[in-house]
Formats: structure tokens, C-alpha cells, sequence
């Protein structure tokens, strides 16, 4: 008798999701590529409000796999009155990057606020021209940066203005540390947080605060609120934490602290609104440390006791993802039957060919989110230039 376990690590639920996750991906590129051929000359306000469906049944994919197939809950402390405004106002994240699936925890989070079509975030350049996601992200108007200053400011100030223009409310993802953590990077952190008289931190890198800073001015008057989240898991649990583990139906359950910052209480000068980021980024340290100490986000970190929701998964996330696994598997099927039984060659070998491509896509993603993959941003760049 096979496992479910067995199963659930087998190759055929790979090719599964492998199949029903670019089937989407591709599907919402398509959907995208109309909507901005079509819709978008006329009425962009239109277009970004109809770009929210193909977004959110690509991206709740992997919210179906982390909680319907892996079993994980999402774990959120945040401050009830903060709660208030959640999913109901523009707003930026700053969020740790110490895992590799951090980001899966933001989608999680966005997707219990009904806002996981809207997410955006800062990103690579090259990312753009990535298949299915770089062209998904492309089309929803993300920010791509160079990581040259002096380029990048323009873009910042006008792809914000776009952005926090959507008629549904937006949450911006801005990872400060510029880079996923890793024990290299945080050599480099702490040789120059020593060298510029910085608090050293044990958990994060030294935030990079010309990006935030930038775009403070152009926030000011469009953007209500800072969010700043912290992610973290259990040290004791013995699945790791990667991209891997929900493939294979492995269970992660993600603690969040969120908390609101109103952008008005920011300082406006330049300097004051580095040190408060830096600020920040020292009291983060001080949560995640309480965390994996004590396992509690407050017992020793200064902040004050909130309320912890445990989320249930939605119902419709796994609808969109049975209705679209059935529908692309069902008719990769039909047609592989429909060519073997007519003799047409041609027929097999795109069936073939498409099932290997969608393997190897998977495998690719998986491979990219590995902390040993990253790049290697913050140790080549030790000076770190953009501070």
C-alpha cells in the first residue's frame, strides 16, 4: 500500500502541478497580453481592475499547495486596530528575506485579504523577460530596477505613481536588505555596519535605504501606510523551509508580526528617514531573535502583546486550482488519446514535449528560490554602494 506521503513525493503529483501551474501561468499571460492590447489603450483604470482575476488564479497556486495539499496555517499577530486597515488601503511591506519562501508567506497573507491579484513589488530587471512569471509581472506593472541610483530613481517615482493609482488597494513589496540572507551576506553586514558605526544585526542584513528614501516623497501623498512584517518559523520543526517541501506536500506554518506605520509619522528628511529605517530593521531583529529564543515574537523584544489570527484556507483558492488542474490535465489527455488512436505523430510529441517543458519550468523555479542559487548581490558589492 503506497502512502499518501509516498504519493505526494512521487513524480506523477509533480507533473500534476507542473502541468496545472504553467497550464495557468500561461493562460493568465494570455489573458494579460489581451487585456493590455484591447482594454488598456482605452481605459487603464478598466484594465488594472480586470487584470486581478488572471493574477490571482496564477498566483493562488502555490497558496493551494502550501495550505490544501501541505496542510500549513498562517499564524498573523498584528495589532487589532492595524487590522482595521488591512487589505483596505494602499500600502508598502517591508519584509524580512531570510527564507526562501518568504514571499509564498506574503502571498498567503495577501490572499486572506483579498488582495493577492494587486501585489506587487520591487524587482530585478531581468526578471521581465522570465517566462510565465517575468511576463506576468511585466504586464501587471511591477517596478524593475537596474540597481544603478541614479537610473532607478526616475523609474521608482513614476511606476509608484501608476501603481497606487489602482482602483483596488495595493500592497507593495520593498525588500530593504536588497538581498536574501545568507551566511556570506551577513559577514559583509556586519564588517560595515562595524565600519559606519551601525547597530550590528544577528537575523537580517544592513537595510540599503536609498530605494526607501527615493520613494518616500512620491509616497507621501498617494501611499497611507508602511507594513512592516516579519516572517519567520519554527527552528525546531524538521521540514525545511524551502520551495521543495510544498511541492511535496510537506507541512510550514509561517508566523507573521505586522505592523502599521502611518507614511505622515515618517520623517521627511532624508538622513531622520534612513536612521528610522535603520531603526526599524534593529527592532525587526529584536522580534525575529524573541522568536527563535523563546518562540514567542514579544517575550523579549520590547514590543507589545497583539492578538494572533490563525487563518483557515479559502475555499475558492482551491476551486480555481481543481477547476484549472482538471480542465488542462483533462485536455492534455483527450488529445495525447485522440493522436495515438489517428496515428498523428506530430500530435504526440507536442503533448510530450509540452509535459517536459512544463517539468522542466518546475524544476527551474525550484532550483532559482534556493538560498545557494541567490545571487551573489551584497558580497561582490561589500561596500555597499547603494547606502
Amino acid at each position: 500500500m503506497v502512502s499518501v506521503k509516498a504519493l505526494k513525493r512521487s513524480m506523477v503529483a509533480r507533473l500534476i502541478i507542473a502541468i496545472t501551474f504553467f497550464s495557468c501561468g500561461f493562460g493568465c499571460n494570455i489573458v494579460q497580453c489581451l487585456l493590455m492590447l484591447f482594454i488598456k489603450p482605452f481605459s487603464p483604470s478598466l484594465y488594472r481592475s480586470l487584470i486581478y482575476y488572471p493574477l490571482y488564479a496564477f498566483y493562488s497556486q502555490m497558496v493551494v499547495l502550501a495550505e490544501w495539499y501541505g496542510g500549513g496555517r498562517l499564524h498573523l499577530y498584528m495589532d487589532s486596530e492595524d487590522f482595521k486597515h488591512a487589505g483596505k488601503e494602499h500600502g508598502v511591506v517591508l519584509m524580512n528575506h531570510y527564507y526562501e519562501i518568504d514571499w509564498l508567506v506574503l502571498w498567503m497573507l495577501l490572499d486572506k485579504l483579498k488582495m493577492l491579484g494587486t501585489s506587487k513589488a520591487f524587482a530585478k530587471k531581468p526578471i521581465r523577460y522570465l517566462p510565465v512569471l517575468g511576463w506576468a509581472w511585466w504586464m501587471a506593472e511591477f517596478v524593475f530596477l537596474n540597481r544603478d541610483f541614479e537610473k532607478d530613481k526616475a523609474i521608482i517615482a513614476k511606476q509608484l505613481k501608476i501603481i497606487y493609482s489602482y482602483p483596488k488597494p495595493v500592497w507593495l513589496l520593498l525588500t530593504a536588505e536588497g538581498t536574501r540572507f545568507t551566511p556570506a551576506k551577513h559577514e559583509v553586514a556586519l564588517k560595515f555596519a562595524k565600519e559606519k558605526g551601525l547597530t550590528p544585526l544577528k537575523y537580517h542584513l544592513i537595510p540599503r535605504t536609498r530605494g526607501f528614501t527615493t520613494s518616500l516623497p512620491t509616497l507621501r501623498s498617494i501611499c497611507p501606510a508602511i507594513y512592516d512584517m516579519n516572517v519567520a518559523f519554527k527552528a525546531d520543526s524538521d521540514v525545511p523551509v524551502n520551495l521543495n517541501s510544498v511541492l511535496t506536500g510537506e507541512t510550514l506554518n509561517p508566523y507573521i508580526l505586522v505592523r502599521r506605520f502611518p507614511t505622515e509619522k515618517i520623517p521627511t528628511d532624508e538622513k531622520e528617514a534612513a536612521a528610522w529605517l535603520h531603526n526599524l530593521y534593529v527592532e525587526k531583529d529584536r522580534i525575529i531573535e524573541s522568536f527563535h529564543e523563546s518562540g514567542s515574537f514579544f517575550k523579549t523584544s520590547g514590543i507589545k502583546e497583539m492578538p494572533c489570527t490563525v487563518f483557515e484556507p479559502r475555499p475558492i483558492s482551491l476551486l480555481v486550482f481543481s477547476t484549472i488542474g482538471i480542465s488542462s490535465i483533462g485536455s492534455l489527455i483527450y488529445y495525447l488519446i485522440v493522436s495515438l488512436l489517428s496515428a498523428n505523430l506530430g500530435g504526440v510529441i507536442f503533448v510530450v514535449a509540452l509535459v517536459v517543458l512544463f517539468w522542466v519550468l518546475l524544476r527551474k523555479a525550484d532550483n532559482v528560490t534556493q538560498v545557494s542559487k541567490g545571487s551573489d548581490y551584497g558580497v561582490s558589492d561589500s561596500k555597499a554602494k547603494t547606502n
